[in-house]
């Protein structure tokens, strides 16, 4: 059973970790023990006891409570805020009662109660025990007849082991600069890490890691992430007795929620873990855990795409698309995907968004045409869409501008001439259901690519059934709402979600979407860097990475190819403008991808040395198995002479023999990762080393 319980406490146990907590002699819900799975129940600490301290402060900062909320002499940072009827803000919970599911995974839900007021509080608990990975989430339930107002609601608050010394890594970057990894001593006070854009963003990612001095192959490493595609809050904090905590959930900031009877609020599931095995490992855990059991084609090997974009920006119509995809099919891409510009009135980005059905001057008889000759060639049919947006010159606009999110009294800001839907709001939900199945039913369209290109702004919600400032969550809710039901009309369609890039990458989104578009920066010199940020939390096989002519002048096609290949490959450059070799060079690659991306994409991945901190990196790919591998070597620019650093590999059987291309004598597994190997290579050149087993 990997859920125990005893009188005072609970132990959830995977296959190599534990976490575990329980009532302390004061009744109060308290963090027990967070790390490696230990022989016996008796093993893990008791609760901890409040002690007393000066009359300045309260036992909670040094005893770790699983669940606080705001009240009391309780100066920590709270998971939950409320204020009720009588404008009372202060939230006192007490222990009410547990239940505990064992199938399909096994969950425990922990009943807390306020003590006056009519407030119930549920802790779930769902133990994922083949991942050692842990999902928490929040169930808030009015049991009166008032409302009362939520003001902050977090999904869990993870505690480490009690003593100071730790460090918090996490993501930040911009548009066309996301994933840039940061990691910071963590010191007395409190570190926010958050969103306020109605996405995750280019700026913040909902995941963290906290470590003592650990690196990518050793050390223990507490992991964490939000499966939450909205404005998101992670606060780090460490209390003057060296008491660290990592809360996670929605974001408070203009955030409210009228909480009314009977009808409760679910909080976004948290998961976390712990591994002593260091960063990588960590990594290792999520990806397994995403492939498995959150991406809806998750063991569907992922076909190369070709997009249009860079060939012909708007100017799409049959012709010049179907010419394009008779080259892509000669290199042997296997899905040829239509991006911006084919719909009603769409000649530049300052009209048509709404309006999702084909332009009738460069469609005249549909999509239907253009998709027939594409399924001739061999390939796959896709589309670009943005449904979340409008423009207010569109038909759409024009009939519903209160669907809009916007102030009464205030411009309405446009970003990219457009702007942002209600996606709250039920008739706007019902609206793009509708036109998006009208053109997935009519149509044989395997792909979408849904971008999302502006953040929020003006956020008013003039007949909001709550209050407005419900809009952050509820439009969430909505997003998750069209996603799904469309997911369930065409279950066969593989959904990409885009946001201007990297702007909405959580494990929300892989309910529905397989793929994740990284960033709009397709440089290759840059992608390697965003790519190993990426990779923390998301595997391969999520990552969109195109191959296109950014940066031609100075890196090789070659090395363009082999950095987009460490994901899902795809290509988008102007085919139009690449000569024969060009062509024949892309054909090679992409049969090589063919026959390695099984690896690359379902395989383990192992980061051998960082682009964020080397000029010379690597990354290797092992299959599940062991019997079969890849390596990737890239050299940006170094002055010479160099000396090129010894390359030890990751993940093989150690007493088992493997060759490795370009090295004449087998060695064992052994050999290869302990004495390992070097790579030369000149100033942007990379290599691809193909590793097998020796049968």
């Amino acid at each position: 059973m990997p859920i125990h319980a005893s009188p005072n406490g609970w132990v959830l146990e995977t296959r190599h970790t534990a976490y575990a907590f329980g009532l302390n002699q004061a009744g109060l819900l308290t963090h027990r023990y967070w790390g490696a799975r230990l022989p016996y129940l008796a093993d893990y600490p008791a609760p901890f006891d409040p002690v007393h301290w000066a009359s300045t402060d309260g036992f909670h900062h040094f005893v770790p409570e699983e669940y606080p909320a705001y009240g009391g002499v309780k100066y920590i940072d709270p998971c939950l805020k409320a204020t009720f009827a009588d404008e009372v803000r202060d939230v006192v919970l007490g222990y009410e009662d547990f239940s505990v599911k064992d199938s399909p995974t096994p969950e425990l839900a922990v009943r807390l109660r306020d003590s006056y007021y009519p407030l119930r509080v549920t802790l779930h608990y769902r133990v994922h025990e083949a991942y050692d990975l842990i999902e928490r989430w929040v169930t808030l339930e009015n049991l009166g007849a008032d409302p009362i107002l939520v003001e902050r609601v977090f999904s869990a608050k993870w505690t480490m082991p009690h003593g100071d010394g730790y460090s918090l890594t996490h993501m930040y970057g911009r548009w066309s600069d996301e994933f840039n990894l940061q990691r910071e001593t963590l010191t007395p006070g409190l570190k926010i890490i958050e969103s306020r854009r109605i996405i995750p963003s280019h700026r913040a990612v909902p995941w963290f890691s906290v470590d003592k001095n650990a690196d990518e192959d050793h050390g223990d490493v507490w992991f964490g992430t939000l499966a939450w595609s909205g404005n998101f809050k992670i606060t780090a904090e460490v209390t003057e007795f060296a008491s660290t905590r990592v809360s996670i959930g929605l974001n408070d900031w203009d955030f409210a929620w009228q909480l009314k009877p009977n009808e409760p609020l679910v909080t976004p599931p948290a998961f976390s873990g712990y591994t002593p095995h260091g960063f990588g490992a960590a990594s290792r855990i999520l990806h397994d855990y995403v492939r498995d059991e959150l991406l809806p084609h998750g063991r569907v090997l992922h076909k190369i795409l070709y997009n249009s974009w860079e060939a012909t920006l708007f100017n799409v119509d049959e012709t010049s698309q179907a010419h394009l995809a008779e080259i892509a099919a000669n290199m042997g891409v296997e899905l040829f995907v239509m991006d911006d510009g084919w719909f009603h009135n769409r000649n530049w980005d300052n009209a048509g968004l709404g309006d999702w059905f084909p332009d009738q001057v460069k469609f005249p008889h549909g999509l239907g045409g253009l998709i027939q000759r594409v399924n001739d060639l061999g390939m796959d049919f896709g589309l670009w869409v943005e449904p979340e947006m409008v423009n207010p010159d569109s038909d759409l606009y024009r009939a519903h501008p209160d669907w809009a999110i916007h102030f009464p009294t205030r411009a309405r800001t446009e970003s990219r001439n457009q702007l942002i839907l209600n996606m709250a709001r039920a008739d706007v939900q019902e609206y793009i259901i509708a036109a998006l199945d009208k053109i997935l039913s009519g149509n044989n369209i395997a792909f979408i690519k849904w971008d999302m290109n502006r953040p929020a702004s003006e956020p008013g919600w003039q007949d909001a059934p709550g209050d407005p400032r419900e809009l952050w969550v509820r439009y969430v809710y909505g997003l998750y709402r069209v996603w799904g039901e469309l997911r369930r009309r065409h279950p066969q369609v593989i959904w990409q979600s885009c946001s201007s890039g990297g702007g909405r990458p959580d494990f929300g989104i892989l309910q529905f979407a397989d793929q994740v578009w990284v960033s709009d920066n397709t440089e290759a010199t840059k992608r390697l860097s965003i790519q190993e940020g990426f990779s923390q939390f998301m595997p391969a096989i999520t990552m969109e990475a195109w191959v296109t002519d950014w940066g031609k002048e100075l890196v090789p096609l070659e090395f363009r190819f082999h950095v987009s290949m460490c994901g899902s490959l795809g290509v988008g450059g102007n085919l139009l403008e690449w000569d024969q070799a060009e062509r024949q060079l892309g054909s090679d690659c992409i049969q090589l991808y063919k026959a390695i991306r099984h690896i690359i994409q379902f395989g383990d991945q192992y980061r051998l040395l960082a682009p964020q901190k080397h000029a010379y990196s690597a990354v290797q790919y092992v299959s599940k198995d062991k019997g079969e591998s890849v390596l990737f070597v890239f050299r940006t620019h170094i002055p010479d002479p160099f000396n090129f650093p010894v390359l030890h590999l990751r993940g093989l059987e150690p007493g088992t023999l493997y060759t490795v291309e370009g090295f004449e004598q087998p060695r064992s597994g052994a050999a290869w990762m302990e004495a390992g190997l070097k790579v030369e290579l000149k100033n942007l050149q990379s290599k691809v080393l193909r590793i097998k087993q020796v049968s």
